[in-house]
């Protein structure tokens, strides 16, 4: 599906912010709707079925993470959260929810809309829909069905778990993966000892994927959260850290109104 006529959802309490994502989305080629209050985005879920729903967490009554929860009971429908929580805590809680994304405001209306076209991606054949048994960006392949990865032509050689983790990530890409849904989906728990395992296979993977491990194009990290894989070449690497701890990625553009919530 394309933005064009793709109906966008918007559960946010705080006027300004509603009129300010009405004039970009509309701009945009979207349809919009909005709620003030969770209960009332969830009935409007349930009547129009968004393409997309862009939601805020501190709403009155119904806090974000239950309509979430409530939303995922019964449909898959993309949720991208906008919120002024910038812990990463908060960011982990709504995407092991059930969240597709998580922009901490204030965001860049060119973040919100590449993410939004993701999310569009992502729903464009329907819930039932199969992912490329191909995957390709920049110079990296990945062929789920032969189990084949190439960089640049050449053949990359890699593990079971390196392989199965890479395709966990293939199989989302373009969304923030947590570091707990990679411990469940890859090594089938999310015990405390094995926190460590994403950063120390992630860090292999680089080594093996990156034209350039220490500024990373493909395999992006969100700080204290997770790894996204990306769709299209980014536009800037991270600053390489070698192998401690992962950086993160700055985003930029005109920024929306900031609330503290």
């Amino acid at each position: 599906m394309t933005t064009d006529k793709a109906l966008v959802l918007v559960i946010e309490d705080e006027a300004p912010i509603r009129h300010f994502l009405r004039a970009f989305l509309e701009s945009q080629g979207f349809r919009f709707l909005e709620a003030q209050t969770g209960e009332e985005g969830l009935g409007l879920a349930a009547s129009h079925q968004p393409d997309v729903i862009l939601l805020d967490l501190g709403l009155p009554g119904l806090d974000g993470l239950d309509v979430i929860r409530r939303i995922r009971q019964w449909t898959p429908t993309p949720i991208l959260v906008l919120s002024a929580r910038g812990k990463e805590k908060d960011k982990i809680d709504a995407l092991d929810a059930g969240a597709d994304d998580y922009l901490t405001k204030p965001f860049g209306v060119g973040e919100l809309a590449a993410r939004m076209r993701v999310a569009l991606r992502h729903t464009s054949g329907g819930a039932t829909e199969k992912p490329e048994p191909v995957f390709r960006v920049g110079g990296l392949v990945v062929d789920l069905a032969a189990r084949r990865v190439r960089l640049a032509g050449a053949e990359v050689h890699l593990t079971p778990i390196e392989f199965k983790l890479l395709a966990y990530l293939v199989r989302h890409a373009g969304k923030v993966v947590t570091h707990g849904q990679l411990l469940k989906e890859v090594w089938g728990s999310a015990r405390g000892d094995q926190a460590h395992y994403p950063r120390i296979y992630v860090h292999q993977l680089r080594h093996k994927i990156e034209p350039d491990p220490a500024r990373p194009r493909f395999l992006r990290t969100e700080t204290g959260i997770g790894y996204r894989l990306e769709e299209a070449d980014a536009p800037g690497p991270d600053p390489g850290p070698g192998p401690g701890p992962d950086p993160g990625v700055d985003s930029s553009g005109n920024s929306a109104q900031q609330s503290e919530k």
